[in-house]
């Protein structure tokens, strides 16, 4: 059975929506994983401390069978593909994948936790959430 899962991709350093395409590309070609929705694509203000440039951010909403485990490490290889290095914590980047929701799976572990506790105070995330149950509500 497939979960559907929300997405949030983020870039702020170089081709910055070419990133984003290649993102969006890279996820739907996931094993047992299909692309559902895009929200659009948004500039924001960057989280965190330093001096470093907007973001272009954008949620997808894609159906899977990855395990939420198995999905996170296919995003993180997806993003050192594209050029991601962590270096520090909230610092500027190629390419940020974060799973926001997970259908109606709960997990705390040390790397996973969901729903992502950066929801609540991520006003633009909340803004492409709705945005993609628009758009699956009139595609239904």
């Amino acid at each position: 059975m497939s979960d559907r899962v929300t997405i949030a991709l983020g870039s702020n350093l170089g081709a910055r929506a070419g990133y984003l395409a290649a993102a969006r590309t890279a996820i739907a070609s996931l094993p047992v994983t299909r692309l559902i929705a895009t929200s659009r694509v948004e500039e924001t203000a960057p989280f965190g401390s330093g001096a470093q440039g907007p973001y272009l951010n954008q949620m997808v909403l894609v159906s899977t069978r990855l395990a939420p485990h198995a999905l996170l490490h296919a995003l993180q290889r997806v993003e050192r593909s594209l050029g991601r290095v962590r270096t520090r914590r909230w610092g500027a980047r190629t390419l940020d994948l974060d799973i926001v929701r997970y259908g109606e799976v709960t997990c705390h572990s040390e790397e996973l936790v969901l729903p992502h506790p950066g929801l609540a105070g991520r006003e633009f995330w909340r803004r492409e959430l709705a945005e993609l149950e628009a758009i699956v509500e009139r595609a239904a």
